[in-house]
This record gives C-alpha cells, sequence and structure tokens, in this order.
C-alpha cells in the first residue's frame, strides 16, 4: 500500500524552447533539485519539452496558408519533439530511478515509423520510481489554434497508474472541461491528478480546484514560464503583442490543492519557483463523506458511462501495466527542513543561477511547505 504522507513537487521553470537536448539536461538538474528537497513525485507543465508553443497567441501569420516560416518552424518542432520510446525517455527514466521518485512529464511526441509520423502529440509521460515508463496519455484535443501543429490523442493513456505516491492520472489543459475524461480518472480512483498547463491563469486555477473537490482528489497544477525573448525569431509579433524581451508571457500559476479544493501551496506566479507540498492521503477518505461522484452521488440507474478503449498504438509503445509490488516498501519517511538555501551549480547552457528558499506554509488544514526559486537579485533573464 502507498503511504499517506508524500511530498508532491510542481516545478515552474522556462525549459530552454525548442533545443530539446538543453531542455532534457535541464530538466534533469531540477528533478536532482526537487529530489533534494525529499520530493517523491515532481511534475514538469504541458509540452515542457521542448516549451508550450505560446507564439501561436502572440505572432502573426501562424495560419497563413504555405507560410514558410511557419513550415521551418514545425519541421524544427519535429526535430526537438521526443519519441517514445527513445534516449529522452531513456534519460528520463534513469533521473526517476536515480532519486527513487514518480516523475511526470509534459512533451511534444513525434512517431518516426508508421502511422503518423508527420503528426505531432501533446503528450504526458508518466515514469515510476524503477525508472519504468507507466503511461503515455496524448491530449484528446487539441484547443482551437494548437490543431496548426497537435494531432487528436486516443483512450489509451485515460487511466490511473499505481505507484509509491498513491494512484496517478493526469490531463492537459481543457481537456479539464471534458467532463467524460474526468469521470474516466474519477472511475480510476486518483489520488492524485496532475493537471498540466501553459500557465495557470485565473480559469485554470478554477477548473484546477474544481477537478479537486470533484474527484476528491489532491491536484498538482504545473504551469509554465515564458519570457518574450523566448518566442521564435522566425515569426513576427501580431500588432497588439509589445513590450519588453524580460516580460512574461506565460506566468506559471502552480499549485498544489486539496480535495476540498483549498489551496496546499501556491498558487505562485511572475517567477522560476518549485512548489512543494508534503499532504496527507487520508485526507481524501474524510472528504469522501460528503461527495464521491463514482460512489454515493452517482446514479448508474439513470446514467451510462462507457470507455471506448482504443489498440492504435498497441505496437508502438511498451507500458508496464503497474508498478511492482515492490515499488510500495521503497520510499522512506520524509521531513522538509524550512528556511534553508541552496545554490544551484551553473553550467555553461545553463540559466543564471537559482537561489533556493524554503518556507512553511499552512493552508487548508494540510501540513505543507512552499518552496520558491528565485533568480539571484543582479542577473538578467
Amino acid at each position: 500500500m502507498p503511504q499517506s504522507i508524500v511530498v508532491v513537487a510542481a516545478v515552474q521553470a522556462a525549459p530552454i524552447y525548442m533545443n530539446l537536448e538543453r531542455s532534457l539536461a535541464r530538466a534533469v538538474e531540477l528533478i536532482a533539485e526537487a529530489a533534494r528537497r525529499r520530493a517523491q513525485l515532481v511534475v514538469f507543465p504541458e509540452s515542457w519539452l521542448p516549451g508550450y508553443p505560446a507564439w501561436l497567441d502572440t505572432c502573426r501569420d501562424v495560419a497563413r496558408w504555405d507560410h514558410p516560416p511557419m513550415k521551418r518552424l514545425y519541421s524544427q518542432l519535429m526535430d526537438n519533439s521526443v519519441t517514445v520510446p527513445g534516449p529522452v525517455t531513456e534519460e528520463l527514466g534513469e533521473a526517476a530511478k536515480r532519486h527513487n521518485l514518480t516523475l511526470v512529464m509534459g512533451v511534444h511526441e513525434r512517431v518516426n515509423i508508421g502511422a503518423g509520423r508527420g503528426t505531432i502529440y501533446n503528450s504526458i509521460l508518466t515514469f515510476g520510481p524503477t525508472g519504468e515508463l507507466l503511461n503515455v496519455h496524448r491530449k484528446l484535443v487539441p484547443t482551437f489554434n494548437e490543431r496548426l501543429i497537435w494531432g487528436a490523442g486516443d483512450a489509451r493513456g485515460l487511466k490511473t497508474v499505481e505507484t509509491p505516491v498513491g494512484k496517478i492520472g493526469g490531463l492537459i489543459c481543457w481537456e479539464h472541461w471534458m467532463p467524460h475524461a474526468r469521470q474516466a480518472l474519477h472511475i480510476g480512483g486518483e489520488d492524485i491528478h496532475v493537471a498540466l498547463w501553459p500557465s495557470v491563469k485565473e480559469m485554470h486555477q478554477i477548473a484546477s480546484r474544481h477537478y479537486a473537490f470533484e474527484g476528491r482528489c489532491f491536484v498538482v497544477a504545473a504551469g509554465g514560464i515564458m519570457r518574450r525573448s523566448d518566442l521564435p525569431a522566425e515569426l513576427e509579433l501580431a500588432d497588439n503583442e509589445t513590450g519588453e524581451d524580460s516580460e512574461l508571457i506565460l506566468n506559471g500559476g502552480s499549485a498544489v490543492i486539496g480535495p476540498d479544493g483549498q489551496y496546499v501551496a501556491g498558487p505562485a506566479f511572475g517567477s522560476e519557483v518549485i512548489i512543494l507540498a508534503r499532504i496527507n492521503l487520508e485526507r481524501i477518505r474524510e472528504e469522501s463523506m460528503v461527495l464521491d461522484v463514482t460512489g454515493h452521488f452517482n446514479r448508474p440507474d439513470i446514467f451510462d458511462f462507457r470507455l471506448k478503449e482504443s489498440d492504435s498504438r498497441k505496437d508502438s509503445i511498451h507500458l508496464v501495466p503497474a508498478a511492482s509490488e515492490e515499488l510500495f516498501h521503497s520510499s522512506t519517511e520524509v521531513l522538509i527542513q524550512p528556511s534553508t538555501e541552496v545554490l544551484l551549480p551553473p553550467s555553461p547552457d545553463s540559466p543564471p543561477p537559482l537561489r533556493v528558499i524554503s518556507s512553511p506554509r499552512q493552508s487548508g488544514g494540510f501540513d505543507s511547505d512552499y518552496l520558491g526559486i528565485e533568480k539571484r537579485s543582479g542577473q538578467s533573464a
């Protein structure tokens, strides 16, 4: 059985946009930093490898037919997308194994062989602490202009997986407004739901808190950071998009939310941070007394629900059906020490050094810590 007290982390930091190799290196560093703070579940935002395509909203002519800059950009994005399985999934799995944690990563996924080899998918990869890839969920319906670059997903990854920190399921962005997708995961018995967003703005906060309340589960909402200078140089900004290069286009908003819909940690806006929270899974049972949308607050005699599973990827992705029993005995007791500072070592290709600050936070009756990462004074973006 999973332990009741676990530490979860939402990573809110910018990748090296459109550069898979350097972004992966930064991901490994951030995973290690969260692990040093005793995180057992580490969650990255939507399409973090190699970065959310916010240029679809901020640049002009992105939907022009046969537009050379967009065609070149799509090719570059495909070159920097993740094959599953492949070298990137091996390295992410190794990072999860090295630090004995469960890892959730948002990626652009590409297919090298067979059907869909010209299509990019918006996917969630979930790795267990033995390094195995437990699940791949492709976003069911790319939202609005996202359909210019992403294909539609399928039902194969719409499920929960067993991990040492409980049952985990996840959705991407506007999938949180798909009632049937939510219900499929509620039926799967989530203990912790991972909500991956480009940034967690007001309506996304509402959706994340609603999900926690409806599903009687914890939610780790991960939002990204993007500066205007991260936009592709090949594209022109829209006329109404003016400002400094350091201005944030995606400004985070990451948070951890309890099964009563109240914040446990965060939300944090406007800076690169890691949100850490020590949560008690026993609270799920307490909050289930008044609401269980799969049980005592459900009417299966009136409503039918059926998930049509697809086998379209049965030969292309090899997944572990469930975590082995020994996984549930490998974690150790965790205690986060407050008010400490850690200076991350710089590397030639990494952003400026980060200062790590941890301070206690109490919210909604949950025992939690808030770990913030902020740029040191005097450092530029």
